[in-house]
C-alpha cells in the first residue's frame, strides 16, 4: 500500500494490543493504541484513524458506548469499526452479551480469541483493500 491507512487499536490488555499493532503495521498500515475507551475517544476526535479495532471491555469506557458514541458523531459515524469481545454466546452472566454485540452498529463483529490475521483481514475488507 502506497498510501498508509491509520488504525486505532482500542484494548485494555497491551499484549494483545502489541500483537495486531505488530500485524497489522506488517499488512502495511500505520497504528495507533489507546487502552480505554476515553484514550480512545480522545485519539479519535485528536486524529481520525481509518479504521478502528475496538476491544468491548475495558475500564472507564467500554468497547459498546465507545461505538455508540462515534457512530452518533457525524464527524466520526463512516469510520469503520471491528468490535472484539471475549463473551462467549452463552454466557448471561455479565452485561456484555453477544447478542448486545451483534446489535451495536459495529461493522464488523470478531468473538474473541480471534488471531491477529482475522483482524488484519477484517480492517482490509472494510476498507477495500
Amino acid at each position: 500500500m502506497s498510501d498508509k491507512k491509520r488504525i486505532l487499536v482500542v484494548d485494555d490488555e497491551p499484549d494483545f494490543c502489541s500483537i495486531v499493532q505488530g500485524q497489522l503495521e506488517k499488512e502495511g498500515f500505520e497504528v495507533d493504541v489507546a487502552y480505554n475507551g476515553v484514550e480512545g475517544i480522545e485519539k479519535v476526535h485528536a486524529n481520525p484513524p481509518d479504521a478502528i479495532v475496538l476491544d468491548v471491555m475495558m475500564p472507564e469506557k467500554d468497547g459498546y458506548e465507545m461505538c455508540a458514541e462515534l457512530k452518533d458523531d457525524e464527524k466520526c459515524c463512516d469510520i469503520p469499526i471491528v468490535l472484539l469481545t471475549a463473551v462467549a454466546s452463552h454466557v448471561t452472566s455479565t452485561r456484555y452479551t453477544h447478542a448486545d454485540g451483534m446489535s451495536t452498529e459495529a461493522d464488523d463483529y470478531i468473538a474473541k480469541p480471534a488471531s491477529a490475521e482475522e483482524i488484519s483481514d477484517s480492517v482490509k475488507r472494510l476498507l477495500n483493500i
